[in-house]
């Protein structure tokens, strides 16, 4: 019999109820989010529960429209079958834009929580306002585009061809504006035309003395960028061949499956309010990524060798995540 445990990262509630909003606001708020499981007991039995995928509508708009700032590309709601049993799980990332807040009790200790434990609590007015300061103000979607007149014809096909329809409303769904209603600076990385390119240098041997190809990829919207990259990478990951006298063993040299992995984290994560945008580098024996920006200001280095994910740019991760 499967049984999920309270933990600081995993909470679970017999149904949903009025107290949704106040753990989701909790765990976004926490350094490395966390879970919610719906149907499941205190004691961690399986209770299941009825009316799914309506229960998985109603939670994925009451997050939407209840929490504040926008949650957008930092949570996730799925059904999973435990014990033959229908239970909706929500997955929650740990929020860039610290402290998030129920909207209708706004930025004070009524509205603010963080996880402690297996508790949520409330935030005094001392941490509200240290987390404020410290709050990420150049996420792409506060700065500006520096060009407003933008189209987005690839990133339409991508979405229709994965199965999305598109509307009038596309561009607003995707927190593709700022707050004065003029294109954001993760639109200008999106968009058909840009002034945005990933450089992809090629060397001869294992140090940088011999260049022999220095391509760049850009001045088109970010996924089509991306997808050209991983094409050239897959193209250049050579497989090398060892024969022996009793097999011929044939292995990549870098796991495909990593690579494309590295190289997407590395496009999502870069900090590009700063103007510089990743660099990929080929050697005879590797490949170097360089993604720029650091780390995120709430986030330390032991926290990320420790694995804690501080997503920097919710928008793109959203739109990456679709196609």
């Amino acid at each position: 019999m499967i049984s999920v445990i309270e933990s600081n990262r995993v909470e679970s509630k017999r149904e949903l109820n009025d107290g949704l909003e106040k753990e989701v606001v909790g765990f976004l708020n926490y350094s490395e989010g966390g879970e919610i499981y719906i149907g499941i007991a205190n004691d961690g039995s399986i209770l299941g529960i009825e009316n799914s995928d309506d229960i998985q509508k109603r939670i994925v708009e009451r997050i939407k429209n209840n929490v504040y700032p926008s949650t957008m590309g930092l949570f996730d709601v799925i059904i999973a079958k435990m014990d033959g049993k229908d239970v909706i799980k929500v997955i929650i990332s740990s929020g860039p834009e610290k402290p998030y807040y129920i909207k209708r009790c706004g930025m004070t200790p009524n509205g603010c929580f963080l996880r402690v434990g297996t508790t949520v609590q409330q935030m005094t007015s001392e941490i509200i306002d240290s987390l404020y300061s410290k709050r990420i103000r150049n996420s792409l979607g506060k700065l500006l585009s520096p060009r407003q007149d933008l189209t987005f014809k690839q990133l339409k096909i991508y979405y229709e061809e994965n199965g999305y329809g598109m509307n009038d409303k596309f561009l607003n769904n995707l927190e593709l504006y700022t707050d004065e209603n003029k294109f954001n600076y993760a639109a200008y990385l999106l968009a058909d035309d840009n002034g945005i390119s990933m450089k992809v240098a090629k060397y001869s041997g294992t140090d940088k003395v011999y260049l022999i190809e220095n391509a760049e990829f850009g001045y088109c919207s970010l996924i089509k960028a991306t997808e050209n990259i991983l094409n050239k990478l897959d193209i250049e990951n050579v497989t090398k061949t060892e024969i022996t006298s009793t097999v011929r063993k044939e292995k990549r040299l870098v796991d495909p499956t990593a690579l494309r992995e590295a190289v997407i984290n590395a496009i999502i994560h870069n900090d590009y309010s700063n103007g510089i945008p990743p660099v990929f580098e080929i050697f005879s024996d590797r490949f170097v990524i360089t993604s720029s920006g650091g780390l995120p200001q709430e986030l330390s280095q032991d926290e990320f060798f420790e694995g804690i994910s501080a997503p920097r740019n919710k928008e793109l991760m959203r739109v990456f995540k679709d196609v």
